[in-house]
């Protein structure tokens, strides 16, 4: 059978067709506007949807969609999106309404570990933590080819355990959330607190790689955040492989700086978890939403 996916982001929405040995036939990208609100994105799903199934004539296909935040089990309502409009709507039940398809609704995260657990960097293995660090984030869990999302929709989501009580404060409510520390937002937000100067994440770290003061101080911190945070993961779930995705996985010194300190925290006498660099990158959130559709 063939699998649709649209990957839901705060700028733009991307669908893709897959065939029946997971091949991508047609993509597809058109904006968000999440500015225009609610219904408007919901009309703009159906416009991509309806334009991938005519791609294959209509013929049978599973429907997934990726977006951040989840759908509550507890309410159906879509919840923790940073697409702040989404929030509070029953986004599951409108758009089985509007599409006549029944769908599946996961976290972008999840997507992401997904489709790297069963084509990409973490291909073969049976645990696999999947991490994006972009402007926030996020986490995912996938365990002999199945997403874990518990019951209350929110396993893997690390960015919001607390690594420093006493730090800054997050939107969730909580102080010293991973993400306030670890993501590229943060990272610049922690920045300009110290500094009074905005740069991004790419500018603060090319600072550092020509041993610039103010950016090797806050990269150091990263870099003891990153292992705190990841060393606490990695000694709940102990997975067989760690797949980092997002803007900051691009950062080089992550993997032997960054390492090191997850070394450092982790309760084992060496870190055996191989923490690897994605594979499949961009596309993994699209692929993924195609992957877990039903």
């Amino acid at each position: 059978m063939y699998r649709i996916g649209i990957d839901l982001g705060g700028t733009k929405i991307e669908g893709i067709v897959l065939d029946e040995k997971g091949a991508e036939i047609f993509r597809h990208r058109i904006p968000t506007h999440a500015e225009q609100g609610y219904r408007p994105i919901l009309e703009r799903i159906k416009s991509l949807h309806d334009e991938l199934a005519a791609r294959i004539g209509s013929k049978p296909f599973t429907f997934g969609i990726g977006t951040p935040g989840a759908v509550s089990p507890r309410t159906g309502l879509l919840k923790n999106s940073n697409t702040v409009c989404m929030n509070g709507q029953p986004i599951k039940t409108d758009l089985e309404k509007l599409l006549g398809h029944k769908i599946e609704i996961q976290n972008d995260a999840n997507c992401f570990a997904m489709a790297e657990a069963l084509y990409g960097a973490g291909k073969g293995k049976q645990m696999v933590f999947g991490v994006i660090m972009g402007t926030g984030c996020g986490g995912g869990i996938v365990h002999r080819g199945e997403v874990i999302t518990g019951p209350q929709a929110i396993a893997g989501e690390w960015g919001h355990t607390s690594i420093d009580p006493n730090g800054p404060t997050c939107y969730c409510g909580q102080r010293g959330c991973t993400e306030t520390l670890i993501s590229g937002g943060g990272v610049e937000n922690r920045y300009a607190e110290r500094f009074g100067a905005r740069k991004s994440f790419k500018e603060i770290g090319d600072d550092y790689a020509r041993g610039e003061a103010k950016a090797v101080e806050i990269i150091k911190a990263f870099f003891q955040h990153f292992g705190r945070a990841l060393a606490n993961v990695i000694d709940v779930l102990d997975p067989d492989v760690v797949v980092l995705g997002g803007g900051v996985s691009k950062f080089d010194p992550l993997y032997s700086e960054g390492i090191a300190e997850v070394a450092r925290f982790v309760f084992n006498d060496s870190l055996e978890t191989p923490i690897i660099k994605h594979q499949i990158g961009d596309s993994a959130g699209v692929i993924g939403a195609a992957l877990v559709g039903i």
